[in-house]
């Protein structure tokens, strides 16, 4: 197939010190290739890839005093520019956010994956509208969320690649990894532990959409048991979730996939994860980790997560959350749409 990919033009593709679309994109493009396809990849200077790459101008991220409109504003003009070359492709795969809508009526089918949460007013008012654009949902807990006369085609849990990550010995304590936000829990993680009587160490951005929040609740926690590490590279993850005895994920949102927990699983690495979003489905209750409620509950499952088979985490991340079954995942998903 001839096959475009669309990636936002936050990061590059893949990103350097943060997870996420950005490099979803980057590790399904790669994987489409190593399979034969012929794909392009639109994204921002300085992304790599063995696909066709369209460069849109530098990293959203990366422009100091941007307006709020920016990001906006960069995905129209690359938009434009996909819709000139649509009829190039068998199909369209956007990850971006609102406006690929347009392409309803073009020339080739599209695909969306939505990267975010969909339960809130403004994804709940665009699917209800666009109620023919084709989606890819990266949950069950996510598909439930959109309105009920979205298309929805598939449910599509991500994967990484087999070797990105290997077994870690695990000698650690506890690792946290993720943006440093209300909604991930540093401030709880860094509690459980405590009250589990293990070490925390923490990494991640501070969010640019919540700077208070790791000065005002994380950084008084902070101690000789509880170490904020800053951000860590694709390198740097390895050895940080691969020594840490248990990763703790204790969100209180609606988390529409969590990435972090399939890379610490890469690692043999067991994880710890409250009941909300796509948890659930993504961490097996005594298998590769426990779901356990916030408070004591999850600082007992701290504890007792230590002493889960590293080895069955990883085979069972072998089993389900692979690169090579997200794109056979996706291949399937282009091929009913272009029957």
């Amino acid at each position: 197939m001839k096959i475009a990919q669309v990636c936002p033009l936050i990061y590059a593709c893949p990103p350097a010190n943060v997870g996420g679309t950005e490099w979803m994109v980057h590790t399904l493009t790669e994987g489409l290739c190593a399979h034969g396809h012929d794909v392009t990849l639109f994204a921002a200077t300085g992304s790599k890839t063995s696909a066709h790459l369209v460069e849109f101008g530098p990293p959203v991220a990366d422009i100091d005093g941007a307006p709020p409109g920016y990001a906006a504003a960069r995905e129209a003009v690359l938009l434009s520019q996909v819709r000139a070359a649509a009829a190039e492709f068998d199909i369209i795969h956007f990850h971006t956010e609102f406006m690929h809508s347009v392409f309803l009526d073009g020339p080739v089918p599209t695909l969306t994956t939505v990267h975010w949460r969909v339960d809130e007013l403004d994804r709940q008012t665009y699917f209800e509208h666009f109620d023919k654009l084709p989606v890819a949902a990266i949950s069950r807990s996510q598909a439930e969320q959109f309105p009920a006369t979205a298309n929805v085609r598939s449910i599509i849990h991500h994967g990484i690649d087999r070797d990105t990550y290997r077994p870690g010995p695990g000698a650690g304590g506890v690792a946290f990894l993720g943006r440093l936000t209300d909604q991930k829990g540093p401030d709880r993680a860094i509690t459980a532990a405590r009250e589990a009587g293990m070490k925390i160490k923490l990494a991640g951005n501070v969010d640019i959409g919540n700077p208070a929040y790791f000065d005002r609740e994380v950084r008084p926690l902070l101690g000789a048991d509880a170490e904020y590490v800053g951000k860590v590279n694709l390198q740097e993850k390895q050895d940080f979730l691969g020594s840490a005895s248990v990763f703790a994920m204790p969100i209180n949102w609606p988390e529409p996939f969590g990435l972090v927990m399939i890379e610490a699983m890469a690692c043999g690495t067991p994880v710890v994860a409250t009941p909300y979003g796509a948890a659930p489905e993504i961490v097996e209750d005594g298998v590769t980790g426990f779901i356990a409620e916030d408070g004591p509950e999850f600082a007992a499952a701290l504890k007792a997560a230590q002493n889960l088979d590293r080895a069955a985490i990883r085979k069972r991340f072998e089993e389900r959350f692979t690169s090579d079954r997200m794109v056979a995942d996706y291949e399937k998903t282009y091929a009913a749409l272009l029957a």
